[in-house]
């Protein structure tokens, strides 16, 4: 694999793109089409480039340039879509160069990387885009050798004649073949499965070396010159605005140019809004972070300046105790748990949390005669131009977005307040300008993780089978980010792990209730199933003890027969993960593969010493089925003294590169407990009452499990997502694991005993 450029792209404008033929994905997404460019035809023949579509090129030596359209935040996704190319087309790796595509939906398509569906979305065409190219490629060979093209095979960056042994290298058959008509999408032959090099193998991440070397470029480390450092004094309430500032102090801190206020949009404002308040602009990041402190700020608190979170958690720990929103129905609730010989009936608690990735949100923009460049980690680029553009009131064509790669995402990195926020103090201050979120910004002023209560009441009858299940989910929408309007959970919110439930009971009620938003919620990596995932976990393992049966065999009667669960028994709302039910139906089959293979590899039931003990939970999360053993080692209060061991069994269908895959599940573990044993943001008076590190804690190193072991499903199936799954499953298997080994059974989130 050759070094990584940081050449910029070059943009094919709409027009000419469209005029030279395309192939798509069913029409879905304009940036998987291929086309002939004519953007090289005024190089000699003898240096054309073959460039059969915008993901691809390939040079008179041969070199192979493949553009990455999804944003790298550790998850390797600039290197598995690539793979996939090179696969397909036959290159030598060591002969690859990949590109980071600059933000332009309409030649890239969705570039969101967000929601594990990077892989799901776009490993079909990134397999046609190099099959298209190879089969190009060998035509151009036969042509050549006037001889069928039956007869010629690329290999390793060359195409061979079998008969002869005869070859040419790719970069010898480039211009003949950039003058070839891209095969219809019907007419491209894909390779199969067993001939893979690189699909469903592992590939080391490309940026590795750079990463671990500091050679790597993260949106902290862009350079331009003249450029200042900016930081924000914020309204420690959400929706707050300015009454009255005093600058003379900080003016006087060397190196200081200018502070001035950035309006605030109120609440709610939407995700893309920058959140306003009083800009400090200077010579460095010192001089910016020591005039901010020294301003003298009046704020008007708003609308939220009463929110305290015990009070709320109170509320809807109450809401939970009557009749609610009916959001999924099947049989008689009220009837099976008046019948019930036994009932069993829990309440949990979870709390805000942060996502706190290490390089928090920062950026840099250039905002000059109505135009913008910016380079920014964002994992939405489309967002970040559309939101520039918008506030800026400038055409979205003249927002250049760069994106760099990102220290860590998290769903936090697709929102482009932050963005918005540089290009409109670069704006102002009328010179390139490099906005810092300190860790204190990112902690107090995060689209936060969703508070949340579950109560579930299961019935259980006199033949010890389980005849009825009443979630009640109430929780604050991500919708309230957005409008007053969205009091109760979307049905898309719901349908992260409470309506989808799987097991086979008779009678199953989905209830919600309003909770409306008192701070900036967003998406957090794995999102609303992280409080589904909990409640039903925990409660399977009460269901279990209450039967006298052990948690998997009691998982695994609960789930019934293999069968495609029929899309009707969920209900109207549900949302499939932004898929056709059809394409990836519930498969309590596959659920149950998993179950059984974690059972295996983790020597479930062994013996173990006193005070340490296996616990259970399977969970399907962005079509991805997962099953968690976590043995831990407690204390009789229930205190974590160690994590020996977690056992991971996944079934995400194909995995492309089971490096990247095997890595997203070691560190999701440990994101897991964070939020399991530490994670709590709490508010008092509409602020957050944690500032950094030290009083919102963090998994270290004497938190992590000794040992974690990712069990890979081997599948045809198509691939899904491997980013969110790993989290769901962890805490409540760790809860469970506690209350074998000490007796101590947690309800809340985060575990402090």
């Amino acid at each position: 694999m050759k070094d990584i450029k940081s050449s910029t792209i070059v943009k094919v404008d709409r027009r000419t793109f469209l005029k030279t033929g395309v192939m798509g994905s069913t029409g879905l997404i304009l940036g998987t089409q291929i086309a002939c460019s004519t953007l090289f035809q005024e190089e000699p023949r003898a240096k054309a480039t073959f460039s059969p579509n915008v993901f691809l090129t390939i040079n008179e030596k041969g070199e192979i340039t493949i553009v990455t359209h999804r944003s790298e935040m550790g998850t390797g996704i600039r290197t598995s879509l690539p793979a996939v190319v090179a696969d397909e087309l036959e290159a030598d790796w060591n002969m690859v160069t990949i590109q980071q595509a600059i933000g332009d939906e309409e030649t890239y398509g969705d570039q969101n990387t967000d929601g594990s569906y990077s892989i799901r979305m776009f490993y079909m065409p990134m397999r046609r885009v190099g099959a298209a190219a190879k089969m190009m490629l060998e035509q151009a060979a036969a042509a050549k050798w006037k001889v069928n093209v039956s007869e010629c095979r690329a290999k390793n960056n060359n195409v061979v004649h079998e008969p002869s042994g005869k070859k040419f290298d790719f970069g010898e058959l480039a211009g003949d073949a950039s003058k070839l008509t891209v095969p219809e999408e019907k007419d491209i032959k894909l390779k199969d499965s067993k001939n893979f090099s690189k699909i469903g193998k592992s590939t080391p991440i490309t940026d590795l070396k750079d990463i671990v070397t500091g050679k790597a470029n993260f949106g902290l480390d862009t350079i331009l010159p003249e450029l200042k450092v900016a930081v924000i004094r914020r309204c420690p309430v959400a929706g707050g605005k300015v009454v009255s500032h005093n600058a003379e102090a900080a003016l006087k801190v060397s190196g200081v140019q200018k502070v001035f206020v950035l309006e605030s949009p109120g609440f709610p404002a939407g995700f893309n809004a920058p959140l306003g308040g009083v800009v400090v602009v200077a010579d460095n990041t010192w001089a910016a972070i020591k005039g901010r402190d020294a301003l003298d700020v009046e704020w008007d608190n708003g609308a939220n300046g009463d929110y305290n979170s015990e009070e709320y958690l109170t509320d809807l720990v109450a809401k939970t105790k009557t009749s609610n929103t009916i959001r999924r129905e099947n049989g008689d609730i009220k009837k099976a748990l008046k019948g019930a010989g036994k009932i069993l009936d829990s309440t949990y608690v979870l709390q805000h949390l942060s996502h706190t990735p290490m390089e928090p949100p920062c950026g840099v923009a250039y905002a000059q005669e109505g135009k913008c460049e910016l380079w920014v980690p964002t994992q939405n680029p489309k967002w970040v131009q559309e939101g520039v553009a918008a506030a800026l009131e400038i055409k979205k064509e003249n927002v250049t977005v760069n994106v760099t790669l990102l220290g860590g995402g998290f769903g936090r990195k697709s929102k482009a307040d932050f963005s918005v926020e540089t290009a409109k103090i670069s704006k102002e201050f009328g010179s390139p300008v490099k906005l810092l979120w300190t860790r204190e910004d990112d902690i107090q002023h995060d689209l936060y993780h969703s508070c949340a209560v579950q109560r579930i009441k299961v019935g259980i009858d006199k033949a010890n089978n389980v005849v009825a299940w009443n979630q009640k989910s109430v929780f604050p929408s991500i919708g309230g980010t957005a409008t007053n309007q969205a009091i109760q959970p979307s049905g898309q919110e719901l349908s992260l792990g409470a309506i989808d439930f799987p097991y086979n009971v008779e009678n199953v009620c989905v209830e919600s209730a309003d909770a409306p938003a008192k701070t900036r919620i967003g998406w957090l990596r794995s999102v609303c199933n992280i409080q589904h995932a909990f409640a039903i976990g925990s409660m399977l393992d009460e269901i279990a003890r209450a039967r006298n049966m052990d948690p998997i065999e009691n998982a695994l009667d609960l789930l019934g027969e293999d069968r495609q669960i029929d899309k009707a028994v969920f209900g109207k709302e549900l949302v499939n993960y932004g898929t056709e039910y059809e394409d990836y139906p519930w498969n309590t089959g596959r659920f149950r593969g998993v179950i059984n293979e974690v059972a295996k590899k983790s020597n479930w039931g062994k013996e173990l010493p006193k005070g340490r003990a296996q616990g259970f939970c399977a969970h399907r999360s962005f079509l991805t089925y997962v099953a968690c053993v976590v043995e831990v080692e407690a204390d009789e209060n229930g205190n974590v003294l160690s994590i020996p061991e977690i056992h991971y069994a996944v079934d995400c269908g194909l995995a492309v590169n089971r490096d990247r895959v095997i890595a997203q599940f070691e560190g999701g573990a440990v994101f897991a407990l964070s939020g399991a044993l530490k994670g709590a943001i709490t508010f008092k008076d509409g602020r957050v009452e944690q500032s950094n590190f030290h009083d919102y804690s963090v998994a270290r190193m004497t938190d992590a499990p000794k040992n974690i072991f990712v069990h890979l499903i081997d599948s045809d199936e198509k691939p899904t997502g491997v980013g969110e799954p790993p989290v769901p499953p962890v805490a409540p298997a760790l809860a469970n694991a506690i209350y074998a080994a000490s007796g101590k059974r947690f309800k809340n989130l985060p575990m402090m005993a």
